[in-house]
């Protein structure tokens, strides 16, 4: 475990300086304050989303376990 560990963070060290180009760009070219004000605004918007997606599905199953409860106390009561 620490092999693969320490395997690792060798090579995530020496991977970051392969991928720069001479003048310090990364893959994504140059970046300004408004590229990576956007990229945040990005993410920001996408978990939120994530949130509120989960809560809608996590309601939908959560109401039709209970319909699915009440359909088998009634069957079991002779409705």
């Amino acid at each position: 475990m620490r092999t693969a560990v320490l395997s690792l963070i060798l090579l995530l060290a020496t991977a970051a300086p392969a991928l720069a180009k001479p003048n310090g760009e990364g893959l994504a070219g140059e970046t300004d304050d408004k590229v990576v004000t956007f990229f945040s605004l990005g993410v920001v918007v996408f978990f939120t989303l994530v949130v509120i997606l989960g809560s809608i599905a996590q309601h939908l199953l959560d109401k039709r376990k209970q319909e699915q409860k009440a359909a088998k106390l009634r069957q079991r009561e002779g409705w």
